[in-house]
């Protein structure tokens, strides 16, 4: 279970960065006064354009950073007030994780299965049944810096959900690999809805949300367009298709704050 409450984030400008971006202004707002509830058995999707806010919002309920103002629980605790145990809840997947290339796939995910304390008889069954879900077995021993960016994607996926926490977070899964490993990460985010894991992912990729997500949020420029199931977002569409949908629902959003 998450729940947003509220929530603000602001970043410091330095003076380089108001020359260049011809401010003023001391800050500015990434994430303006949102708030939702993902709830667990369910895929909640946080779907914008690049540069909405979709990454922030996701780092501040992993405790990577710190909301400016605002409350977000995972599981009922305090991101805040008990970072530590909301870590414990969590499996975050982010585009911009290193990994370390001289290890194997073998040998990283038993490191970070020994972070977690995960008993070796757990780990043996659970890392046996993800790298046959996304079919890493032909490189499981092969350095990861000889790796193709899909494959490295795959060996942070299992490293984020060894530990089998209940939270998983996953932003922009599939940006850049194949089809083929695309279509092995929706199955394994499908599979973690089917145990009862609360789900949320961010993505610019409507077909994915159309594929994968029960409840939804529209992000701009840090502002909340849209939130609702994504059957609510069917029955109330205006538009020919979910993409053309999207899109309007964006481009109102930019001329309420225009106006």
């Amino acid at each position: 279970m998450i729940k947003v409450e509220n929530i603000n984030k602001a970043f410091k400008l330095s003076r380089q960065q108001r020359k260049e971006m011809n401010t003023n202004q001391r800050s500015i707002k990434a994430v303006d006064n949102i708030s939702f509830e993902c709830r667990p058995g369910r895929i909640y999707s946080l779907l914008g354009p690049n540069g909405a806010g979709k990454t922030t919002i996701l780092r501040m309920i992993a405790t990577i950073l710190k909301p400016t103002s605002g409350n977000i629980y995972v599981n009922g605790f305090d991101v805040l007030a008990q970072d530590d145990k909301v870590r414990r809840q969590i499996g975050f997947l982010t585009g911009s994780t290193g990994l370390y290339h001289r290890l194997t796939p073998n040998e990283l995910v038993k490191y970070f299965s020994d972070l977690y304390g995960v008993d070796p008889a757990t780990f043996k069954k659970r890392k046996e049944a993800l790298f046959t879900l996304l079919e890493m077995n032909d490189f499981a021993k092969k350095r990861i810096g000889h790796l193709s960016t899909g494959m490295k994607q795959k060996v942070s996926i299992v490293r984020t959900i060894i530990h089998d926490p209940s939270v998983v977070i996953f932003d922009e899964p599939t940006t850049g690999l194949d089809v083929i490993t695309a279509a092995n990460i929706i199955q394994l985010i499908r599979q973690c809805k089917d145990e009862g894991k609360t789900v949320i992912f961010s993505s610019h990729i409507m077909s994915e949300v159309d594929l994968l997500c029960d409840d939804l949020a529209i992000i701009h420029k840090g502002r909340l367009c849209y939130a609702s199931t994504m059957e609510k977002f069917r029955q109330q569409m205006q538009s020919e298709n979910l993409t053309e949908e999207f899109i309007r629902i964006v481009k109102n959003q930019e001329n309420t704050v225009q106006e």
